[in-house]
């Protein structure tokens, strides 16, 4: 095909003057010119103006979703007209489709984003098959992610499986690589009522922290929250012995962080700590029949419409708390528990809500946990049956954050007493 016929050849040299002029141009411009090189020299300007159009869709109009969502579709057209043998083509196509499909979810239409999202894995595994790309699982993370918030929690166990088997094959599986994939996995397995399958892929996550840890590709402090997650997946299958091994090297790490802080520095280590207390509290975010909810356990895979409902969902529990707590005062027995489990709830989503947003954020939490805490002996002293247990939970909430905060002896405090409690 020749791709100059029907172009106006005075705008084919005025986009090359315009790219070649010695002044500065705005990312406007650029984007005009490659439109019309790209109709003379797709292979040298398709690129190019797919890249264009994705920056200004992120740097002028984060906030303006529909017009983000144009420019990504023109993006992706752009790049469906590159010759299928180019060897950046895959790539592209799928960083052009993730872009699409996170605008479709901004704008609510989940039906159409998640989609979007099998065409990203089917690209991915057919690239694979053509040698492409280097992953069997190139592009598959969106639709993992997808799944367990549509609840098909049995197909994201499964897609999250084989992206772990993908990063055992591909080189030392301590190297860090495999922590996110198996904490997923995990929580997908468990999700999906495989309870102790959930545990033994959180056992190998263990065993792979453990070694990072001694190797000194680790934090302590991530090795502690690993730790307490391992120990409640173990305490919820009644399997207390291995729990109350887990608790007593986390009481170990903790006197240890207490006596000299962590073996070196560390920056950046928080959302680790954000997505396994995220995790701990999904007993209690049920969503009704047919809604999605979070995908428990993926840092960065949330759809941004169940993100903003999780965030924004706060404010109904602040209301719900402050109908509860003078209700729970009065009647303890009737209404303390229920204020607790919604109180819990409100922390978590507001520890999540913190992820990425590190500034001030011990000063903005503390107050949650420690209201839990202080709910918990209101409940642990009316001598129920689950009370000592509801108190060691928020004591153990409360000694994760405390750790996060670089207040380790506090914390070392705190998780002693829970695992007393806890026996």
């Amino acid at each position: 095909m020749n791709h100059s016929q029907n172009v106006d050849h005075e705008s084919v040299l005025r986009a090359r003057a315009i790219l070649l002029g010695s002044g500065r141009i705005g990312l406007h411009e650029e984007i005009r010119a490659y439109r019309v090189l790209a109709q003379v020299g797709p292979l040298t300007y398709l690129p190019k103006l797919v890249r264009a159009l994705l920056m200004l869709s992120h740097l002028e109009f984060r906030d303006r979703p529909e017009i983000q969502l144009n420019l990504v579709a023109e993006a992706l057209t752009a790049v469906r007209r590159l010759d299928a043998s180019e060897p950046k083509r895959t790539e592209l196509l799928i960083e052009t489709l993730n872009d699409y499909q996170h605008q479709l979810y901004t704008l609510g239409r989940r039906a159409e984003g998640f989609a979007v999202r099998e065409e990203m894995a089917l690209t991915g595994r057919r690239a694979f098959k053509d040698g492409k790309v280097d992953s069997p699982v190139f592009g598959c993370g969106p639709l993992a992610a997808g799944l367990a918030e549509e609840g098909r929690h049995l197909e994201a166990a499964q897609l999250y499986g084989e992206m772990v088997e993908a990063v055992r094959s591909g080189g030392d599986p301590s190297d860090g690589r495999l922590w996110w994939p198996m904490v997923e996995w995990s929580a997908e397995l468990d999700a999906a009522g495989l309870h102790d399958a959930a545990i033994d892929a959180f056992t190998e996550l263990s065993a792979a922290g453990r070694a990072e840890l001694e190797g000194g590709r680790s934090s302590l402090s991530i090795r502690v929250w690993e730790l307490v997650r391992l120990a409640q997946l173990l305490d919820a299958r009644a399997r207390h012995g291995e729990a109350r091994t887990a608790r007593g090297e986390v009481l170990t790490l903790l006197a240890e962080l207490a006596a000299t802080g962590e073996r070196k520095s560390w920056s950046n280590i928080v959302d680790w700590w954000t997505v396994l207390l995220g995790l701990s509290g999904r007993a209690d975010e049920q969503p009704a029949p047919g809604e999605p909810a979070p995908p428990f356990g993926s840092p960065d895979g949330w759809s941004p419409d169940i993100r903003r409902a999780y965030v924004e969902g706060r404010t109904a529990l602040e209301e719900t708390v402050a109908v509860l707590t003078p209700l729970a005062r009065r009647d303890p027995r009737r209404h303390l528990a229920e204020l607790i489990t919604v109180q819990r709830r409100l922390t978590i989503r507001s520890a999540v809500h913190q992820r990425g947003h590190h500034y001030r954020f011990m000063e903005n939490l503390r107050p949650l946990f420690d209201e839990g805490v202080t709910l918990a002996r209101r409940s642990a002293g009316l001598g129920e049956d689950q009370g000592t247990d509801v108190l060691a939970r928020a004591l153990t909430d409360r000694s994760t954050l405390l750790v996060a905060g670089k207040q380790y002896a506090e914390a070392h405090d705190d998780f002693q007493e829970a695992a007393a409690l806890l026996g």
